[in-house]
């Protein structure tokens, strides 16, 4: 099970390049750099949340984990 610092960690380097391509993105269709930023500072923020929610769920499912010390051969891959 990961922690929760690694989660967030995760959740916050993920957005990092997302926040990237998002306000290149808005900024290519609006052709305004201050409308590229804003949308992609809301969406950093909105996403990273959803993220992080998201990998605690599943850290929560217990569906589709193999034990390591079951698995023999690559079985269970």
């Amino acid at each position: 099970m990961e922690s929760h610092k690694r989660s967030l960690v995760k959740s916050v380097s993920w957005r990092f390049f997302g926040l990237i391509f998002t306000a290149v993105t808005a900024w290519l269709v609006t052709g305004s750099v201050k409308a590229g930023l804003v949308i992609g500072g809301i969406d950093f923020v909105m996403k990273i949340g959803t993220f992080y929610a998201h990998e605690r769920f599943w850290q929560r499912v217990r569906w589709g984990l193999v034990d390591p010390t079951a698995v023999k051969d690559g079985e269970g891959i």
